[in-house]
C-alpha cells in the first residue's frame, strides 16, 4: 500500500466487527487460555473490572510471543502481577510527566500575557485581530472567551469559599470580573489565558503575527520560537494521553519534539546520548520537560524522581521508552542527580 499522504483520508477497513462482549470473569478466562499465570483468579478478576479489559490489554503486549499475531500467546512463566506492575509503573509515570506539564503550561500562560499586555500597554491585546496571522482563527479564540462569559452570566452566583462570620464570598476570577465590569466585555488578558485548553493555548501562539513577539515569549522558558511550537504542539498530545489515563511508556505519540540546534537551549550533551531509533520515542520528550523546568523551576526535584522511579524498572521499560543505556551518566541529567 502507498505510503499515506499528508491530509490524505484513509479508507476504512472492510472487515465486520464480530467480538462478543464478554463478562469479567469470562476475560479473565481468556488470558489463562493464553498461557497467562493467575495464582489468585478472584484477585485478578477485582483488577480486570476496575481496570478494564481494554486499558489493561496493552500492556499484555510485551509479554507475548509473537504480540503482531492475533494468538497473543504469553511466554512461559508469565504472570499477571507482572503485568500489574507494567500498568502500576505507567500510571506512576503519568503522574510524574503531568506535574511537569502542568508547571510548563502555567510558566507558557504567563509568559505569553506577561509580553503581550505589556509590550503593547494594552490588557486586551488579544482583541484585536492585527495581533494574529488567521483572522478565521483569531474570531475563533473570541468565540470561545464570548461562550465563557456568556456562560458564566447564566450561572448562579459561586459560593465556592464563602466565610459566613465575615460576610465574605470568594469568587472565581471569571465570574468577578463579569459582576464587576460592563466594559469591556471580554476580560483582561491574564485572565483570559486562564480560560483556554492547553490545545487552544497551543493554537494561540501559533497564530501570532511577529516571530519577534514569539520570540519573547519562547526565551522566557529559555527556547525559541522554533522549539516552542515544536514541543508545545507534543505537550498537547501528551497531555491529552494523560487526561485520559492512556497508555504513556510506550506509545506512539504522532508528534514529537524538534531536538535542538542552539547552545543555548539546556539539552543532552554527548552526541550517543539520542540515538535515532530514540527521537520517536518518549525519552526525547522527558528531555524536553526537564529542559523547560532547568528554566521555570531550577531547583526542582523533577530529574530526581524520574530516575527514581526508572531505576526500579527492567531494561525492556527503559528500552520502550527509548532510553539509552548510562542515559543518567549524561550531564544534562547528571548535573540534577547528584
Amino acid at each position: 500500500m502507498a505510503q499515506q499522504r499528508h491530509g490524505e483520508v484513509r479508507a476504512r477497513g472492510e472487515r465486520v466487527f464480530r467480538k462478543p462482549a464478554l463478562a469479567t470473569e469470562a476475560l479473565v478466562d481468556q488470558l489463562e487460555a493464553r498461557g497467562l499465570s493467575i495464582p489468585d483468579r478472584k484477585r485478578a478478576v477485582r483488577y480486570v473490572r476496575q481496570i478494564g479489559y481494554f486499558r489493561l490489554s496493552p500492556y499484555t503486549i510485551p509479554f507475548q510471543h509473537h504480540p503482531r499475531t492475533n494468538e497473543h500467546l504469553f511466554r512461559p512463566d508469565t504472570e499477571f502481577d507482572q503485568v500489574l506492575d507494567l500498568y502500576v509503573f505507567d500510571r506512576q509515570l503519568r503522574l510524574l510527566v503531568t506535574d511537569a506539564l502542568g508547571r510548563i503550561e502555567v510558566a507558557i500562560r504567563a509568559a505569553i500575557t506577561d509580553h503581550m499586555a505589556t509590550i503593547y500597554d494594552d490588557p486586551h491585546w488579544y482583541t484585536e485581530a492585527g495581533h494574529f496571522k488567521d483572522v478565521y482563527r483569531h474570531r475563533k479564540l473570541i468565540e470561545i472567551i464570548e461562550g465563557e462569559v456568556a456562560a458564566q452570566l447564566g450561572r448562579k452566583a459561586e459560593q465556592d469559599g464563602s466565610d459566613d462570620a465575615a460576610g465574605i464570598v470568594f469568587r472565581s476570577a471569571l465570574e468577578h470580573y463579569v459582576v464587576t465590569y460592563g466594559e469591556p466585555e471580554l476580560p483582561p488578558s491574564w485572565l483570559m489565558v486562564e480560560l483556554l485548553t492547553i490545545g487552544q493555548l497551543n493554537a494561540l501562539y501559533g497564530n501570532l503575527k511577529r516571530r519577534d513577539d514569539m520570540n519573547a515569549i519562547a526565551a522566557g522558558l529559555g527556547l525559541n520560537e522554533v522549539i516552542l511550537q515544536s514541543w508545545l504542539k507534543t505537550y498537547v498530545r501528551v497531555r491529552n494521553v494523560c487526561a485520559h489515563h492512556g497508555r504513556l511508556w510506550n506509545v506512539g505519540l504522532g508528534v514529537y519534539p524538534k531536538i535542538p540546534t542552539s547552545k543555548r537551549i539546556a539539552w543532552l550533551q554527548r552526541e550517543d546520548s539520542l540515538p535515532a531509533s530514540s527521537e520517536k520515542r518518549l525519552y526525547p520528550v522527558l528531555v524536553s520537560l526537564q529542559s523547560v523546568l532547568n528554566v521555570i523551576s531550577p531547583r526542582s526535584m523533577w530529574a530526581k524522581r524520574l530516575h527514581a522511579l526508572l531505576s526500579t524498572r527492567p531494561a525492556m521499560n527503559l528500552r520502550g521508552m527509548g532510553f539509552p543505556e548510562r542515559w543518567a551518566e549524561d550531564p544534562f541529567w547528571a548535573d540534577h542527580l547528584e
